[in-house]
């Protein structure tokens, strides 16, 4: 081989190892076969960044076969809480479930709702330790993301000490930041862009503002947002639905879905699409939800569904199976625009979807929280009723389960673009 060849050999294989570490980060966490389990106190009992966060690898990877338990408990501490002590609950409600990935947020009631103090620390932090020591001794392999907690409201009411209960949850992140680094977990940032966020959506409308974490501590549906986002980008989670350019009779570049049928006539045209995922159902007509949106960078980072069409002049109405969805100068299809924020028949599938997976996760929960956990007389036949009655709730989940990624599935799309006349 010429000295110059194996030259460039080299210069090659350095080239593919720098960027192999890049390209490993950019894969999304979650794999197909994995059991995800949502550990937590009452924010994860809410159960809704931990939706929103299913509905996104629903729709989003329709292909792979992921299942989600949601196992928060109100009240909860590092020691455990009104469902048992730690150990029950991790045998009971996280390990039972042989998961691969666990998700972990505690913090909000160990830090005492009071100024720092280094004793309820100290029980934090080795609490804390035997979380992940006990995940990682029993579930050899489990992939553990540590959730820095959310904030208690400091930014759209005063603080009621100096620097804020927020400050206080802050320090007991840092710990969270050196156990992850220490015991390989991934680490999310559930506190900072959420902080940030209301900052902006204060800034927009206070009163409103108010009202996303209504008690200071437990954020309304639209506050989660931020938080799945939060969740999400730590593992990677892509921005991008799809990305379709067509240039006059010409299919450009194409990322995510397939064109076919592409034909023009009397200035307009039409196709047929079938994009690889769905977009997340945000319903920016809720005042909430559209203050969360327009205050945080949720639809630049997750929620791209990019049409650009080139070489038309005049104004066009996009029809998408017939149904109308919007009128766009050519410039403005020059541009592009992102479909994602439209009201669009994938988007109605979406919505499907997440009613899916919002019916699915009600029968788990149903299950576990009034039968497994419930109290019942004790008698034998009230305990086999109880025992039928979850064994049948199961079988539902699982139904659902299967019916979520049947109706997640791409479907094909007939496009036009519709001269306005005059």
């Amino acid at each position: 081989m010429a000295v110059s060849s194996k030259l460039n050999l080299m210069k090659f294989c350095v080239l593919t190892l720098a960027l192999l570490p890049s390209l490993a980060a950019a894969q999304f966490a979650l794999h197909n076969g994995d059991r995800v389990v949502f550990y937590g106190d009452s924010i994860t009992d809410q159960r809704l960044y931990t939706f929103y966060t299913e509905v996104f690898v629903r729709t989003r990877f329709p292909k792979l076969k992921i299942s989600f338990i949601h196992s928060g408990w109100g009240g909860d501490r590092v020691t455990g809480g009104g469902g048992g002590d730690v150990d029950t609950r991790l045998t009971r409600d996280v390990l039972a479930y042989h998961p691969t990935v666990v998700t972990s947020m505690l913090a909000m009631n160990d830090a005492g709702y009071r100024p720092f103090n280094q004793a309820t620390f100290d029980v934090f932090s080795k609490g804390y330790q035997h979380i992940v020591d006990r995940l990682k001794a029993e579930d050899p392999g489990v992939r553990i993301t540590l959730i820095l907690p959310s904030p208690y409201d400091d930014v759209t009411r005063a603080p009621n000490f100096e620097s804020g209960y927020n400050g206080v949850l802050l320090k007991f992140g840092d710990y969270l930041k050196d156990l992850a680094s220490r015991s390989g977990a991934t680490i999310a940032d559930l506190n900072g862009p959420e902080v940030a966020m209301l900052e902006k959506a204060k800034a927009a409308n206070p009163e409103l503002a108010q009202k996303l974490i209504p008690d200071r501590v437990h954020p309304g549906d639209a506050g989660h947002l931020t938080m799945a986002e939060s969740l999400l980008r730590a593992w990677n989670a892509p921005s991008l639905v799809s990305s379709v350019e067509i240039d006059g009779d010409k299919v450009g570049p194409l990322d995510g879905a397939r064109v076919s049928d592409l034909t023009s006539g009397t200035g307009g045209l039409s196709w047929t699409e079938t994009e690889n995922a769905l977009p997340f159902p945000l319903d920016l007509a809720n005042p909430g939800i559209k203050l969360v949106i327009d205050s945080s960078d949720f639809i630049s980072a997750l929620d791209q569904e990019n049409l650009k069409v080139t070489g038309l002049t005049g104004k066009y109405n996009l029809v998408i199976d017939g149904k109308a969805i919007q009128s766009f100068s050519g410039e403005d299809l020059s541009a592009g625009v992102n479909l994602a924020t439209l009201n669009t028949p994938m988007k109605d599938q979406a919505v499907r979807v997440m009613s899916l997976v919002r019916a699915r996760e009600e029968a788990h929960n149903q299950m576990w929280r009034t039968y497994m956990t419930g109290r019942f007389g004790g008698e034998k036949a009230a305990e086999r009723q109880k025992n039928d009655v979850m064994k049948a709730l199961d079988h539902y989940a699982d139904a659902l389960d299967n019916e979520v990624q049947k109706q997640a599935q791409p479907v094909s799309h007939k496009y036009q673009l519709v001269p306005v006349a005059g």
